[in-house]
């Protein structure tokens, strides 16, 4: 018994990655004993779980790194696996009540949420080339069939057909990176890279091994110009779906992204500054003028979240830990919106399906006050208007910017801002001042709960949440400096 204690101890690291994989067999065995009709009990499980993994992660005793430097529990791990199993609950709890008209009342659903969950938590804790690899094929192989699970729609097979060969492209570029870092540097352990980058001679073989590095990554985050599968994949997947793959990837892909160019390149910042600020200056200008000719919601959602990586790339830009504390911010903040804009959406439905665009909005207000009025103060926030936490967010990856001398970089950002206000205010201008043509029928109680939830954080930021979650960011950010 003392031998099994020392060894569960000596796990603690990585105790909510083993309960989340024990969990989600264990639900994937039931499920299949388990009729159809109780699917929507074993979603309800799968949410249990996921909050019993997130209390794990809180106050797990243990910090370090473990399978020999592969992977690492440090403070920045556990504030962005926290963003990441946050956005998965609360993105099954959205599902739950709109599983059967999407056809995602089967039990594979939530298992391929927690099994791509699982893989974001690896992500997250990646120390080692090869770990970072398993957790994104573990995360983007579960994303591809979630995509394309609904097998008699075929803009949810089309969706999930462009995900899955434009994923293999980039994971092919990722894996052809991490080869060329390996073969430049004899080394695949992030942290023990560092010698090798800091040498005076410093092939250029290095140079281009983290090129396709962060191209491999820049993919999962949707930044521009590898954004070409999101607005295509958003707007075919079910609502739910969309949901998810507008959340907790999102995080995990930007916080894998954050420890590569900080921990193993942190001695080329000049290098990979220059691609970053491309990155972000590309995403922000495209998703602002892209935008604006959409009518179909998740399509503009789609575009709103190319933006939103860029804006969160401009804290990234600076390099500093300033900057990083910034985009830990400004990604906390991207989820409260996003879950409670989807919720939104989830919640308008007519006697012919769900509202997919925006001039069926129309009279809104009228009709559904409540869900007008949560939509108008996420709208405002995504433009960052004060004193909502959308501006907070832009505040503080501007600051990062300004701080490390990115004017140019900063003026970008706000022009883009400015630009995408109008087709945020567009929306708000039919629901408020168009005559009423859709009738709605009730919301379930979930949905109520989830979006009034997101509204109370977005509107009493500043006196709430602000401060504890910049001191968590701060301390998140201090672990990788």
């Amino acid at each position: 018994m003392g031998f099994d204690l020392s060894m569960l101890n000596a796990l603690a690291p990585v105790w909510p990655e083993l309960l989340l994989a024990v969990g989600a067999v264990v639900l994937l065995l039931v499920g299949v004993i388990w009729s159809r009709e109780r699917s929507t009990a074993l979603a309800f499980v799968s949410i249990l779980l996921l909050v019993a993994v997130i209390a794990v992660a809180i106050w797990q005793p243990a910090q370090g790194t473990l399978f020999n430097g592969g992977f690492i529990v440090d403070s920045f791990a556990r504030f962005m696996k926290f963003l990441v199993l946050g956005g998965s609950a609360f993105t099954l709890i959205l599902s739950t009540s709109t599983a059967k008209p999407f056809g995602l009342d089967k039990f594979e659903y939530a298992i391929l949420v927690l099994l791509a969950t699982l893989g974001m938590m690896v992500m997250v804790s990646a120390n080692d080339l090869m770990s970072l690899y398993v957790g994104l094929e573990l995360q983007s192989l579960a994303l591809y069939v979630v995509a394309a699970l609904r097998r008699d729609d075929a803009r949810a097979t089309e969706a999930g057909l462009k995900y899955f060969v434009l994923g293999a492209l980039s994971s092919g570029m990722l894996l052809y990176g991490a080869s060329l870092v390996y073969g430049f540097t004899g080394l695949t352990q992030l942290d023990q890279i560092v010698s090798a980058v800091a040498s005076a001679n410093r092939p250029i073989g290095l140079i281009f091994g983290m090129v396709f590095l962060l191209a491999g990554v820049a993919f999962k985050i949707s930044a521009v110009p590898f954004h070409m599968w999101t607005p295509d994949v958003y707007e075919g997947a079910p609502t739910p779906v969309t949901a998810f793959f507008a959340a907790a990837p999102k995080v995990a892909a930007m916080a894998l992204f954050i420890r590569l160019v900080t921990v193993p390149f942190g001695a080329m910042t000049h290098d990979w500054q220059q691609i970053v600020i491309f990155l972000s200056i590309a995403s922000m200008v495209l998703a602002a003028f892209a935008a604006i000719g959409q009518n179909n919601i998740k399509r503009l959602l789609a575009y709103s979240s190319i933006g939103h990586v860029g804006f969160a790339l401009v804290g990234l830009s600076a390099g500093s830990q300033v900057g990083v504390e910034g985009v830990a911010v400004y990604m906390a903040v991207y989820i409260v919106m996003t879950i409670g804009i989807f919720a939104a959406i989830l919640s308008l439905r007519t006697k012919d399906g769900f509202v997919e665009t925006i001039p069926q909005m129309a009279g809104l207000a009228q009709k559904r006050p409540f869900a007008a009025a949560i939509i108008a103060i996420i709208m405002f926030s995504f433009i960052g208007l004060p004193p909502l936490a959308g501006f907070f967010a832009k505040w503080q990856v501007f600051l990062a910017a300004i701080d490390a001398h990115l004017f140019g970089l900063a003026i970008v950002g706000v022009l883009a801002s400015a630009v995408s206000a109008f087709y945020y205010l567009r929306i708000i201008k039919v629901m408020y001042f168009d005559e009423p043509t859709t009738e709605f029928v009730a919301v379930p109680a979930e949905l109520g709960a989830v979006m009034a939830l997101s509204g109370f954080l977005i509107v009493t930021y500043f006196v709430t949440v602000g401060s504890p979650l910049y001191n968590a960011a701060h301390i998140a950010a201090g672990s990788l400096f």
